[in-house]
């Protein structure tokens, strides 16, 4: 059988290394363990379970649920017979869910538990094409009956049941199924519209996969962790299609609040997190250390001033001075391997940012701990990964290099444009937008960028995003919002400034950092919004800014700012699925601030 599709992959993985340990699951405080073989059983359950419901080829399954090994069953035990899998964001309200299954006509919809069946149950009857709600974890639920829904071991022992008594089935289905079929539909974040489903086919996913394979170093001893939802394509990517690409082992987060102490536990051989994780490692990290002694201060101080010296002679290809090479290793022994511990990546051979931009500053500081941290670029449409860096070639502030048999090019007006196997399928039901962002085989990325003379990528904004002042100049908001977020006291930034004389900037501040540095200092509040009034915290993040319109053309810094009075929330539309800001509802909901500042 060709292993021209996820799942005729993956069983292909499950003949071969049977045994061996494909998934763990923390439980009762033990890690404990899923082989191939029975991860491959699991899959089958659920596929002949989805038959004998009645799944059709191309039926779109839903699941809504945290990093769990469930999830995987589900997904690829859908695909094994020719489904169509659809992840939808646990923190999504159950409008948001009624979207995702009306718009991609879901006749069966997996939900993780009591809190999540409750969004389904709300919603069920405007869903004419829904048909069935399978839940995951039934705690709290003993006493519930429903004739639309069961239990996930229902339908486990079900489908066990059916396959008995119809062998070959699920062969049949199994090898009906192309590597042209789509496999999954991946909902865009949502920033500038309604989200589309980006259709991505088995050859997709697996050429993006095959490419990581080719440009990276990974190995079937390698163990990862899985915390990030799996709706999202690079989780996905990573935990799903490169993993059984690779046969390394995934572990699974107990829940997204142990996620730091399941990283010590277990101390990943690679990491992958979005920016806004790496961001807060580094808060906590510096506030961790101003909280420390003042010998404890000292060390890191120069540890890290030994340790950027080193890195930026790395990062430029020029030989360590013996001197400077022998201070890092003693940095790096005395305080360098306790930080990588104390956040349970002192395993990881390299480590991976990608889904936004990050800050080169925020990346300087990881290497000069030592990470091998890469930045990369990609995008729904392209399957996850379009470049990344590769070992020895990292220059700060590009994302690499394109992956083997991916094209990028840049168009006259500066946009990416990517080709490849990757390339996605179009919109479901959206002609419209597929027939503007795929045009003669080339993927319109709507991102900026240029290539370096060495050949990297180096992303400098995003088209809708551009502003361009009252005197003509163009600039990118997103450059100058990572360098605010490099501070500590800083979550967001939205810059305004389009068809203005200068540029101001709506910050939303780290709640906890902020109240932290209240407390030391004796800043008395009642609330959080009081909090951001005080002439302490105003001249806090007033220095902050300073610090940044330091490293700025006079043109491009913040000749103000306004701190907004409450967290931004994603049940306020102001923030997507995945914690994107939305600048067109920031700019409606604090019109009035803005005008202030102008």
């Amino acid at each position: 059988m060709a292993q021209d599709t996820v799942p005729k992959l993956f069983f292909h993985r499950v003949e071969k290394y049977k045994d061996r340990v494909a998934l763990r699951k923390k439980e009762l405080g033990l890690w404990n363990k899923i082989t191939w073989w029975q991860y491959g059983q699991r899959v089958r359950q659920v596929g002949m379970g989805l038959v004998l419901l009645g799944l059709e080829p191309k039926d779109r399954v839903a699941i809504i649920g945290d990093s769990r090994p469930e999830w995987l069953y589900v997904d690829i035990g859908n695909l094994s017979v020719n489904g169509v899998s659809v992840g939808v964001y646990t923190t999504s309200s159950p409008e948001e869910v009624k979207y995702h299954l009306s718009h991609s006509e879901t006749r069966f919809f997996f939900v993780e538990d009591e809190e999540q069946l409750d969004k389904a149950l709300e919603i069920r009857d405007q869903l004419p094409k829904l048909e069935k709600v399978i839940v995951m974890d039934m705690k709290g639920l003993k006493h519930f009956h429903d004739p639309m829904v069961i239990s996930f071991e229902e339908l486990l022992q079900a489908g066990k049941e059916f396959d008995e008594r119809n062998p070959g089935l699920f062969e049949q289905r199994l090898e009906k199924t192309g590597p042209d079929d789509i496999a999954t539909f991946v909902y865009t974040s949502g920033t500038t519209g309604p989200p589309k489903a980006v259709m991505l086919s088995h050859s997709n996913v697996l050429s993006n996969s095959d490419a990581f394979a080719k440009h990276v170093a990974a190995f079937e001893t390698d163990v990862i962790l899985s915390y990030l939802p799996l709706c999202h394509i690079a989780e996905r990517t990573l935990s799903v299609y490169h993993a059984i690409n690779i046969g390394f082992t995934v572990f699974f987060a107990e829940s997204p609040n142990t996620v730091p102490d399941n990283l010590r536990e277990m101390s990943p051989t690679f990491f992958f997190a979005v920016p806004r994780i790496w961001e807060k490692f580094y808060s906590a990290i510096n506030l961790g250390v101003q909280n420390a002694t003042w010998f404890k201060r000292q060390s890191y101080n120069q540890a890290i001033k030994i340790g950027k010296r080193a890195a930026q002679k790395r990062l430029n290809h020029r030989r360590v001075p013996f001197f400077l090479w022998a201070l890092n290793q003693l940095a790096s022994i005395i305080v360098f391997r306790k930080v990588k511990k104390l956040l349970g990546i002192d395993r990881s051979r390299f480590a991976l940012s990608g889904a936004a931009p990050i800050s080169p500053d925020v990346l300087e500081y990881f290497h000069a701990l030592g990470v091998n941290i890469r930045e990369s670029y990609g995008m729904t449409e392209s399957s996850a990964l379009v470049t990344m860096h590769k070992d020895r070639n990292i220059r700060l502030g590009t994302c690499g290099e394109p992956l083997p048999g991916i094209e990028v090019k840049i168009a006259e007006d500066g946009e990416i444009l990517i080709r490849g196997d990757n390339v996605f399928q179009g919109y479901f039901k959206d002609e419209e937008n597929t027939s503007r962002t795929l045009i003669d085989g080339w993927l319109h990325s709507e991102d900026l960028g240029e290539f370096t003379d060495d050949g990297l990528l180096r992303i400098t904004g995003r088209k809708k995003d551009l502003i361009i002042t009252s005197g003509g100049k163009n600039i990118s908001p997103q450059f100058i919002e990572n360098l605010l977020k490099f501070s500590p006291y800083i979550v967001d930034a939205v810059v305004i400034g389009d068809g203005r004389k200068y540029l101001t900037a709506i910050i939303i501040v780290d709640e906890d950092n902020v109240i932290q540095y209240a407390q030391e200092n004796g800043v008395p509040f009642t609330t959080y919004a009081s909090l951001t009034k005080t002439k302490e915290i105003l001249k806090l993040i007033g220095d902050e800014v300073k610090e940044v319109n330091a490293k700025l053309a006079r043109v491009e810094q913040i000749k103000k700012f306004a701190i907004t009075e409450k967290i931004l929330d994603q049940e306020d539309d102001e923030l997507t699925p995945t914690m994107k800001v939305k600048r067109k509802k920031i700019s409606e909901v604090y019109k009035d601030l803005i005008e202030s500042m102008y």
